[in-house]
């Protein structure tokens, strides 16, 4: 069993800053992705920034020079460090971990997907 849970969220006004959280738990091999996606009501979900698996970071446009994605391999965590916030950045953010799990030198990949942590920003 593999578990994500996401915290940080709330409501900030703009301008201001919150740090997102998301750590995995459970039968782990290893991660070879994270990212975090946001969505609002009436939209799709979006990628908000993402490790790929070599280690690569892409940011949406919209996002870029305000938030950070970081992560500490050990804690099978990742971060978004998100600043200068604006009101277009309210959404439910949802975190995404890419686990390899098994045994026995054998092993799958499988994305999970956190509850979300809603973010508010206020005008």
């Amino acid at each position: 069993q593999v578990q994500l849970v996401e915290s940080g969220g709330g409501l900030v006004q703009a301008g201001g800053s919150l740090r997102l959280s998301c750590a995995a738990s459970g039968r782990i091999f290893s991660i070879n992705a994270m990212g975090w996606y946001r969505q609002a009501p009436g939209n799709q979900r979006e990628l908000v920034a993402a490790f790929t698996s070599d280690g690569s970071t892409n940011y949406a446009e919209s996002v870029k020079g305000r938030f950070t994605i970081s992560r500490d391999n050990a804690k099978n965590t990742v971060y978004l460090q998100m600043n200068s916030l604006k009101p277009e950045d309210t959404a439910v953010y949802v975190c995404k971990q890419r686990v390899v799990s098994g045994s026995n030198g054998y092993y799958y990949a499988q994305d999970y997907w956190g509850k979300g942590t809603p973010v508010t920003v206020s005008s």
